[in-house]
């Protein structure tokens, strides 16, 4: 019997979703939760073989979840609206088993379940042809500033801290700006964080 936990935010979408997987003879849903924390926990208590979450969860994300779990025996589903290569990445760096749509047909769940419990490794075929176009655009010294300015660092302090002049810094923050196609600080950081590019 493959024991099931699953973390869903969306109480409906966690009652469908646990009432199909215990339709399957050989699948038995042991826990649920409705964020990031409590999978972490139910996951500790029941020792499940394989654990099904959503990424935008309240308290922890799925991938926060994820990368707390990576060293345990549970394998790692994430379910989940976003095809985003950031959060893709990231994931895979939490080494999670499988990665998939949420507007999947249902039957395919139960499969890639199996296949994962049997060992492979199952991820939606339309991030796949995503991952590798995406690369940061920014120099080792552009991600080092932007990730001080969302230290809430400012021109200045950044400035002494790099030993730099306070207008280089400010020119690297415009290129930093222009690179990323954004018009502030917030938005380059934002979107940084989407695409899974800040340590």
């Amino acid at each position: 019997m493959i024991r099931i936990v699953i973390a869903e935010d969306q109480r409906m979408m966690l009652g469908a979703l646990g009432t199909l997987l215990n339709l399957e003879e050989d699948m038995e849903v042991v826990g649920k939760a409705s964020n990031g924390e409590e999978a972490v926990s139910l996951v500790k208590q029941y020792q499940p073989d394989v654990c099904i979450m959503d990424i935008e969860m309240p308290k922890k994300s799925g991938l926060e979840a994820a990368e707390e779990l990576k060293d345990l025996e549970c394998k790692v589903i994430i379910l989940t609206t976003f095809a985003r290569t950031g959060y893709f990445q990231r994931a895979l760096k939490a080494r999670v088993s499988g990665y998939l749509l949420k507007d999947s047909p249902s039957e395919e769940l139960a499969s890639s379940i199996r296949s994962i419990m049997a060992g492979r490794r199952i991820y939606a075929p339309e991030l796949m042809d995503d991952v590798y176009s995406e690369e940061n655009p920014l120099t080792e010294r552009e991600k080092e500033i932007l990730e001080l300015i969302a230290d809430g660092k400012n021109t200045k302090k950044i400035a002494d801290e790099l030993k730099l002049k306070t207008g280089t810094v400010r020119n690297y923050i415009s290129t930093i700006l222009d690179k990323l196609e954004v018009t502030n600080r917030i938005e380059a950081i934002k979107q940084s964080k989407e695409r899974g590019w800040f340590k």
